[in-house]
């Protein structure tokens, strides 16, 4: 009964240490650490916690920030960042007409979908 209790014990202390370490990211060619959402982890990542990146020699990235940490959550877990919508522009065939009185051919991004020659 006792050993089991011991063993329960440890591996309590095993999973709180993993709870609060911090996940951070690196690229395979950088030198920075990163968040899990920043934007420089577009093509690679590699996770590790963030006393073992600091130990390798990465320092924090400043876009992402991934020492600064929420207080409300004791450090437990990774600050999140605001995320604004991005509202994508598509191109679209222009609606302008040519000389010869047929559509324009060229794309455009304008609001009133003339390109720059109507």
């Amino acid at each position: 009964m006792k050993p089991l209790k011991l063993l329960l014990v440890i591996l309590s202390f095993a999973f709180v240490n993993t709870a609060i370490s911090q996940t951070v990211y690196t690229t395979k060619t950088g030198e920075k650490y990163h968040t899990s959402s920043c934007r420089y982890l577009k093509y690679s990542k590699k996770a590790y916690t963030l006393e073992k990146a600091k130990a390798l020699g990465f320092s924090a990235c400043s876009v992402c920030k991934p020492n600064t940490q929420t207080s409300a959550t004791n450090g437990l877990l990774e600050n999140k960042q605001s995320t604004t919508p991005v509202r994508t522009v598509t191109a679209k065939q222009c609606t302008g007409k040519t000389k010869a009185k047929k559509r324009c051919k060229r794309k455009t991004k304008n609001a009133n979908q003339r390109c720059y020659q109507h």
